[in-house]
């Protein structure tokens, strides 16, 4: 038995599924931006709610990110993401940290501009901390748009 990202119960091969925080908790998790501002519609915590019909929306800018603090120490293997097609990023990079240390380069991986949910192994890291940055964005503008975020690993 593994937990997923809304701390409902499911089982998962590739271990389990964290959450930054339970429901309802704002401050484990952090992104670059919102969409005019509009977190209702377009917040942080639609990369997380499993509503095929919500998403984290990103303002404009040269680099987007969503920053992601655990309650416990995790082992991270794997980032899974759902973009929109012509809203991804070319290029990302996973960070991490444990107790408050300075963040760590862990990996870059390569998404490609689709709607399909993508899979990107991390080599094992231990954190209690993940950021997540996308560079080179397909949007002209430089926008994220986000349907799933999940994070795969087990509890240290």
């Amino acid at each position: 038995m593994t937990h997923s990202l809304v701390c409902a119960d499911t089982v998962s091969r590739a271990g389990a599924g964290f959450s930054p925080s339970p429901p309802g908790d704002s401050g484990a998790s952090r992104v670059s931006s919102v969409l005019n501002r509009n977190s209702r519609q377009f917040g942080k915590k639609h990369l997380f709610d499993q509503n095929e019909e919500t998403c984290w929306n990103s303002d404009q800018g040269p680099s987007q990110w969503v920053i992601l603090e655990f309650p416990q120490r995790i082992r991270v293997s794997q980032v899974q993401i759902q973009f929109q097609g012509g809203f991804s990023s070319r290029r990302g990079c996973v960070e991490g940290s444990l107790e408050s240390e300075a963040l760590s380069k862990i990996v870059d991986f390569y998404p490609e501009d689709n709607n399909s949910i993508q899979t990107f192994p991390v080599p094992a890291a231990e954190v209690d901390q993940l950021k997540v940055t996308f560079e080179d964005t397909t949007d002209f503008f430089g926008r994220v748009v986000i349907y799933h975020l999940r994070v795969l690993g087990e509890k240290i």
